[in-house]
């Protein structure tokens, strides 16, 4: 129980469980309430009651999995941050012959044949924006914080 809590790469949601049924178990020294778990967590007497009822209905594995919709964008998601930045140096980079400028159907083949997982039209359009917005907020100047040079 205490090898996922001290795991660099543990969410913070599966730490504070972890640390819920802790607190509770009567075998490791502290008993406290559910009240005093939730209080010394951070967190509502909602999260202390669906904790320790998934850790009765389904044991240990029940309370370090985290379930998430299959819709939602994050458990469809095939692009990590190694992916995204091979897409980026790729629409950076020099354009092919015959183009005068980089089109997402153009990314999408040519990052077919790059890239080891296929990335859809939609995954590289969300790439590259999320890049450009991010790129013209820092490029973008307030007028009257422009700094003015006396010469």
């Amino acid at each position: 129980m205490k090898s996922p809590i001290r795991k660099k790469g543990t969410s913070k949601t599966i730490r504070s469980r972890c640390q819920i049924i802790l607190n509770l178990d009567e075998s490791h020294g502290k008993d406290l309430t559910h009240e005093q778990s939730a209080k010394s967590n951070g967190v509502c007497m909602a999260t202390v009651t669906n904790t320790v009822t998934k850790y009765m209905n389904g044991g240990i594995d029940a309370v370090t999995e985290i379930k998430r919709n299959i819709n939602s964008d994050n458990a469809r998601r095939k692009d990590d941050g190694r992916t995204e930045a091979r897409l980026i140096e790729l629409a950076c980079g020099a354009v092919p012959e015959g183009h005068s400028r980089w089109t997402i159907c153009l990314l999408e083949k040519e990052s077919k044949v790059i890239l080891e997982t296929p990335v859809g039209r939609e995954a590289i359009r969300k790439a590259l924006k999320k890049q450009t917005s991010t790129s013209q907020k820092r490029l973008l100047v307030h007028p009257s914080k422009k700094k003015i040079r006396n010469s």
